[in-house]
């Protein structure tokens, strides 16, 4: 592979990802600045908090201003910027008595509860709904709130009392009390935030995570043609004559025509598109057990190459809507990244069936594990719209149930949690081959093949759903390492 064009695929790829990532918070920040209220504060819902103390304080609230700029930052436990913001605070009477609702500097508020019982709020759970507190202790009955006259800004009264404060810089604190000063305070509260900064946030990310991922997208398809091209380049000499591994003139020739299958084996039409692998005599006893760490560089190369396939796929999905061509360059590379996570399966996960470590290469290369997909000359293009999903969703019914893992649900009051356990059916067959191999040495050519039919069902399915075919899947287990009835690769032709 071209240096050159791994590197576009690469950074292509970390600008695409760091694009979505933007977006999605464009789209959060959005959002958030959307479900702003009638009155402009985003605000959580009404909840319960009571004491038996005199009063709820809140945790230090701290924001400082920086001498340099003149902008305010955070600073301290739960602070907010100065000047940003503006904090709606509301809260309602249990009891149906007065309340009291009030923020003042923190050294006032600390002089006017000392050697008072108060409650500090130091935790909240949203889900379930759940509070901490931390006791102050004391013995003093506090005057009434509202005859203080040096709270910043404050409400007191019968009924829903509500105060608005635009954030300043200080060192402050919220104080909620019965407007009478008596002790058990049981209010129902909830809190609000106003920010200008919401929408042009919310422009600038979406902007820039546009911009990102456009020049990411481009970078990407660039880079996949690239190496594309490279493979197709190799005439038939050079690889085993499947049409997405060879030149130009020998992939039309081993299509044939669009929604054919290549040949007919005992147990039916031969899918044009092979998955084959072969059990090594050799197969290492305990080597099984550490493979999955030293998949690690093949697990990062192919992120970024899964990713590629995924944009080349969606491009792919639009050259065939309006050309009915899929193109051949970018299906070479995608039929390589499969062939390349073939090997590393086949090594590591999938099969078990070798201990030599997978080449790094999208091309055919002298391995016991291959795939190769006939490039179809043609492909329809209305089924481009429903052969990924509507059409595939009884072949992703079973693929699910061969190759998914259990998920129990649970209910504790009024939550559902879920969680996967155990393993799906072909991990579960892979486990046993690999026991198999740790104590007897030995692995089952039944177990193996039957494990490859499952793998190749697998294969077929996103096969179908990556728009490489026309050609459904066939409902059947075809098991072994090589396909019944498959073309000879021995002549340096395709079907």
């Amino acid at each position: 592979m071209k240096a050159g064009y791994v590197v576009m695929v690469i950074v292509g790829t970390l600008l695409a990802v760091s694009g979505i990532g933007l977006l999605a918070g464009g789209v959060a920040v959005a959002t958030v600045a959307a479900q702003q209220g009638r009155d402009g504060f985003l605000t959580t819902p009404s909840s319960s908090f009571s004491v038996a103390s005199y009063a709820i304080t809140s945790p230090n609230l701290t924001t400082e201003s920086d001498s340099g700029t003149g902008t305010s930052t955070q600073a301290g436990s739960g602070g907010m910027p100065s000047g940003l913001a503006t904090v709606m605070l509301e809260a309602t009477s249990v009891r149906g008595t007065g309340v009291f609702i009030g923020i003042a500097p923190r050294a006032e508020v600390e002089r006017y509860l000392a050697s008072v019982a108060h409650c500090e709020l130091t935790s909240v759970n949203s889900t379930p709904f759940r509070t901490e507190y931390r006791e102050v202790p004391g013995s003093r009955r506090p005057a009434r709130p509202g005859s203080q006259t040096w709270w910043t800004v404050a409400a007191s009264g019968p009924g829903t009392q509500r105060l608005v404060w635009p954030v300043v810089s200080g060192d402050w604190a919220v104080v909620v009390m019965n407007a009478d000063a008596t002790q058990g305070v049981d209010v129902e509260a909830r809190a609000g935030v106003r920010s200008g900064l919401f929408v042009p946030a919310a422009v600038a990310l979406l902007l820039g995570g546009g911009l990102l991922l456009v020049a990411g997208v481009l970078l990407v398809v660039f880079g996949a043609l690239g190496l594309g091209r490279r493979d197709s380049a190799q005439g038939p000499d050079d690889h085993d004559g499947a049409v997405g591994t060879t030149g130009t003139a020998g992939a039309m020739g081993a299509a044939g025509a669009m929604g054919t299958v290549a040949a007919t084996g005992p147990s039916g039409p031969v899918y044009p598109a092979r998955l084959e692998g072969t059990l090594q005599p050799d197969v290492s006893r305990g080597l099984w057990l550490v493979k999955w760490i030293l998949i690690f560089p093949h697990v990062v190369v192919l992120f970024f190459l899964w990713f590629a396939t995924l944009v080349t796929t969606i491009v792919a999905g639009f050259a065939i809507l309006f050309t009915a061509r899929y193109p051949l360059a970018l299906f070479t590379f995608n039929v390589g990244v499969l062939r390349w996570s073939w090997r590393v399966g086949f090594y590591a996960h999938s099969a078990l069936g070798t201990d030599r470590y997978p080449p790094f290469t999208l091309a055919p290369a002298d391995y016991p594990a291959d795939l190769d997909i006939d490039y179809p000359e043609r492909l329809s293009r209305g089924l481009v719209l429903v052969k990924w999903w509507l059409l595939a969703i009884p072949q992703i019914l079973i693929v699910s149930a061969l190759t998914s893992t259990p998920t129990p649900r649970y209910t504790i009051g009024d939550t559902t949690y879920s969680t996967t356990t155990g393993v799906s059916l072909l991990g579960l067959l892979v486990l046993i081959a690999g026991l198999m191999l740790l104590f007897t040495g030995h692995y089952r050519q039944s177990l193996f093949d039957f494990i490859l039919g499952i793998d190749r069902w697998v294969f077929r399915v996103v096969v179908h759903t990556g728009l490489f075919r026309d050609d459904y899947p066939p409902f059947r287990l075809d098991q072994g390492g090589t396909e019944t009835g498959a073309p000879d690769r021995g002549n340096g032709r395709g079907c």
